[in-house]
């Protein structure tokens, strides 16, 4: 994952994801769904690349991460280096050391598969539970057809778009650039026009690279405050924006 240029006219500006999106479990598996690759044989060199290109590609985009990412790394090249180690003759047989991620990679999707279960529940009581009405976002689409998608979906959607940036895109340093704050009052504008609107669509204004990354770095913050939704059609794969 190649790391965008312009990234020198957002310094002032940072996202953080404390708190906010997904941590690095789910970029593992995120990778891993990528891969299609069963969870028992993950191929760690290939998977441990792709996760470190994607720290370095948040970190040239001004997106701060928490520790426990740089924590998961660690792991993974640790894991990696073991397996790249020849077996000793007489050594007794180890178990494999993709275990020590394997493991509790499945004990984090089991807890986080009950806490989504729980969490399309209303808390009544103590133990009283019912379900939620129909999400009227998504009036006129089967439940089943759409999904709420996270930051690693949205950073390959973004991807998509600067790869289709051509050299003419060039970058304009005559004139004043828009901060992240003032796009997010305008993206603000055009949701409560609109209600809601594709991912690309957000973009099609922006003719220069630099505009593009402040727009992205824009509805991560308009995430963040939950001032909109994001959620993805199945079976086109379209990504779509609500205004909350």
């Amino acid at each position: 994952m190649d790391a965008p240029s312009g990234e020198a006219l957002n310094k002032r500006y940072r996202v953080k994801l404390e708190n906010v999106f997904e941590g690095p479990m789910d970029l593992l598996v995120h990778l891993i769904k990528k891969a299609e690759v069963d969870i028992y044989d993950i191929p760690i060199a290939q998977i441990t690349e792709q996760y470190l290109n994607y720290l370095e590609w948040m970190k040239q985009m001004n997106i701060d991460f928490a520790g426990d990412f740089v924590l998961m790394a660690s792991t993974l090249t640790h894991i990696k280096s073991k397996m790249l180690l020849p077996a000793q003759e007489g050594e007794e047989e180890e178990d494999d050391p993709r275990l020590e991620i394997t493991r509790p990679l499945l004990e984090y999707l089991r807890i986080k598969s009950a806490a989504e279960q729980l969490a399309e529940r209303n808390l009544l009581g103590d133990k009283t539970f019912v379900r939620k009405p129909d999400n009227r976002l998504f009036d006129h689409i089967q439940d089943d057809q759409v999904i709420r998608i996270g930051l690693f979906e949205l950073i390959d959607a973004f991807q998509s778009i600067l790869d289709k940036v051509t050299p003419s895109h060039r970058v304009n340093l005559t004139r004043d650039r828009i901060s992240v704050q003032e796009r997010i009052s305008q993206l603000t504008e055009i949701l409560e026009a609109n209600e809601s609107m594709t991912f690309d669509e957000l973009f099609e204004e922006c003719r220069e690279k630099p505009d593009i990354i402040v727009t992205f770095l824009a509805i991560l913050e308009m995430a963040k405050l939950n001032l909109i939704h994001i959620a993805q059609h199945v079976p086109t794969g379209i990504i779509r924006i609500f205004y909350q």
